[in-house]
């Protein structure tokens, strides 16, 4: 299915928005639009909904299986808007939003589709699930420029840490069950990184719900569903691993010549398997077993 702008797809695609769940891909450039396509059909989706500029080429099998909305991210840039329209349009609905050369890992993803992880998160009484942005990137800069390579991508195991989320409207008290996580290439090079960019966490998965918005540090209008867990015990959360950054530094031409190389001491391959993310303790399984 192909619509040509939002307006079109939510004035005549509103069964693409329900029952879901239903992920929202924002393409910013042709890098890897493809494989996260395919990656998130094959969690289980519902519905995988693709934002893209109308110059960009889809194969035709994907076509058959994505709803394509034409939508230019470099023209339209704050992606909070998207996300908010689908979110009013969607009420009750199960969403999930990241964009190209990023993919959602989950406990037990192999064997578990998404539909089964946010029934269980449900039945938790959460509405949303934290989820952290674990930097990936190409082994080998000199054969991948642009810092992608899914055959010899690497991720830090260590170097993660969390601090707390101050709350100025009460006298900088931390918020309860609210961390800003930080790490990767974002806390390794952040000398290149805005301030407000630096942190990780990302609410990717969330249940649409009327007066919700999202803002533009991915953090939500409701607080609940800023927290990393519910009172009374550690709840589920999810990685999605991501290319964004490390293309950004070497695209940027005011960091792409201060880099060589992304490795360090602390780098490892990563083997496209939540086990791994599991065990270096990049996600939660909550109570999930």
């Amino acid at each position: 299915m192909h619509y040509p702008s939002l307006n079109a797809l939510l004035a005549n695609g509103r069964q693409a928005l329900t029952p879901g769940p239903v992920a929202m891909i924002l393409v910013e450039d042709d890098i890897e639009v493809a494989s996260t396509l395919r990656h998130h059909l094959d969690l289980g989706f519902r519905s995988v909904i693709a934002f893209m500029p109308a110059e960009f080429d889809l194969a035709a099998n994907l076509g058959e299986q994505v709803i394509r909305v034409d939508h230019d991210l470099k023209r339209n840039a704050d992606f909070s808007q998207v996300v908010n329209r689908v979110i009013a349009a969607a009420q009750g609905t199960w969403l999930y939003y990241c964009f190209n050369a990023e993919y959602l890992f989950f406990p037990f993803c192999e064997t578990r589709t998404v539909g089964e992880l946010l029934r269980f998160h449900t039945e938790e009484r959460r509405e949303a699930m934290l989820s952290y942005v674990i930097d990936i990137y190409a082994g080998d800069l000199h054969r991948h420029p642009n810092a992608v390579s899914l055959e010899n991508a690497h991720l830090d195991r260590s170097g993660y840490y969390a601090l707390a989320r101050l709350d100025p409207e009460n006298h900088n008290h931390p918020k309860e069950r609210q961390l800003d996580f930080f790490g990767g290439l974002r806390w390794r090079f952040e000398e290149h990184i805005p301030a407000d960019r630096r942190k990780i966490d990302r609410i990717s998965l969330f249940q649409a719900k009327p007066g919700l918005k999202l803002l533009r540090d991915h953090t939500f209008s409701d607080e609940e569903y800023n927290t990393y867990a519910c009172p009374w015990h550690n709840n589920l959360t999810a990685a999605v691993v991501s290319f964004r950054t490390a293309k950004a530094l070497k695209a940027n031409p005011g960091s792409t010549f201060e880099i060589d190389d992304f490795r360090w001491h602390n780098s490892t391959p990563f083997e496209w398997h939540s086990r791994q993310l599991l065990d270096l303790g990049l996600m939660e399984p909550g109570q999930w077993f």
